[in-house]
């Protein structure tokens, strides 16, 4: 689905009222859990948590002129989308998470590289990816993509 915000607010108040709820809660959830130093934005046109220019100047490797992005969070025409860049990157976080989730959901983890996919609304596990987020801090994850993903 495309929206068309300049801000996240914006963003939230364009989506369908089930996926507000959905949207504003992960945005609190992250915004709460986060560690210090990431800064939400709307980036790729969805809300978006980025290491900034600030602690990062040199910015994403695909377009210098963008920060750093880490989270995302979309909502899609049948799924809300959570987009981890860590995830991605680190195979530990990766296990992590795998190994958890099914203590967390009794259905299936949809996920892509960074990318999970939740179609069922009132089956988001909020406490997991609470615990999530709180697994790496703006400095590990420039450490982790300066040595694994830039090139």
């Amino acid at each position: 689905m495309e929206y068309n915000a300049k801000t996240v607010d914006e963003y939230i108040t364009q989506l369908p009222e089930d996926r507000k709820e959905v949207i504003t809660k992960l945005r609190a959830i992250i915004n709460e859990n986060l560690p210090k130093g990431f800064v939400e934005q709307l980036h790729y046109k969805m809300p978006g948590y980025v290491v900034p220019h600030s602690l990062y100047p040199s910015g994403y490797h695909c377009d210098t002129s963008l920060p750093l992005p880490f989270i995302n969070i979309a909502s899609q025409k049948n799924f809300v989308a959570f987009y981890h860049s860590g995830i991605y990157a680190s195979k530990e976080l990766l296990n992590w998470f795998v190994t958890e989730y099914p203590k967390h959901s009794k259905y299936k983890l949809n996920m892509g590289k960074s990318c999970m996919r939740f179609k069922k609304m009132d089956a988001i596990p909020y406490q997991l990816i609470a615990e999530l987020v709180k697994k790496m801090t703006p400095e590990q994850w420039i450490e982790i993509y300066e040595t694994s993903i830039k090139r």
